[in-house]
């Protein structure tokens, strides 16, 4: 079965919102955070929205990807664009897995070393 993510969101957004009451310190560390990353302005805010796809995806949070895919649409981020982020997402995820193959085979030439 597939994902509501519009009452997904709002409902996170809601929680979001409870966590902000509880400690609204954190809240406004991410804030920070976020407002920090957009600051520079050399990336048009479609370009850090499709960033955040790719990393959302690499990152597995169903939150990111429910808020982030939003974002990229409203601000004119296309379905072949969104698709061309998240085909980074799936070569960096494979090769990420490359690199941890080759560490598995170094902890098995070590355990023959010992």
């Amino acid at each position: 079965m597939m994902q509501d993510w519009n009452t997904y969101r709002d409902s996170l957004l809601g929680r979001v919102g409870e966590f902000a009451n509880l400690n609204p310190n954190v809240m406004k560390g991410l804030a920070t955070i976020d407002g920090a990353a957009a600051k520079s302005g050399h990336l048009e805010p479609k370009m850090h929205e499709l960033i955040a796809l790719a990393v959302a995806v690499t990152t597995r949070c169903d939150g990111c990807i429910s808020v982030h895919t939003k974002k990229a649409v409203e601000h004119g981020a296309t379905l072949e664009e969104i698709s061309e982020a998240l085909g980074v997402a799936i070569a960096l995820n494979a090769g990420a897995a490359l690199v941890y193959s080759a560490r598995v085979l170094e902890a098995h030439g070590q355990l023959l070393n010992t």
